[in-house]
């Protein structure tokens, strides 16, 4: 697991909370969410996604889902950036709350901002 989520450095005991620290930054979801629409990207699969997140927040990330067990390398012998990432269960279990997500966004927020997709 990553330095920032050690036996301290967590917040608080509260599961919101913590999963916030693992989750509740600006791309960690968008990962997953492109996990669970595609089955498995590369590197450069996740460089293309309309949001256009930048390379070394890319790395950072993929690094800290990884430790967390949400993420996984298809071949953790190969290189990073040569591999292929996929979600364990524990990152599909994520599905629902993306999900209610996006359904949640859909139904408020639509208004302001209308030219807003159906999620997935």
């Amino acid at each position: 697991m990553s330095k920032e989520l050690t036996r301290d450095g967590w917040r608080s005991v509260c599961p919101i909370s913590s999963g916030l620290d693992c989750l509740g930054d600006r791309w960690s979801l968008l990962i997953v969410r492109d996990l669970l629409a595609h089955g498995r990207l590369t590197y450069s699969q996740f460089l293309t996604a309309p949001e256009r997140i930048s390379s070394n927040i890319l790395a950072s990330r993929l690094r800290s889902l990884t430790a967390a067990g949400i993420i996984e390398r298809t071949n953790p012998e190969a290189a990073a950036r040569n591999n292929t990432y996929q979600l364990t269960k524990s990152g599909r279990d994520l599905q629902p709350v993306i999900e209610g997500l996006g359904v949640w966004s859909q139904n408020h927020l639509k208004a302001l901002h209308p030219n807003m997709v159906a999620p997935f």
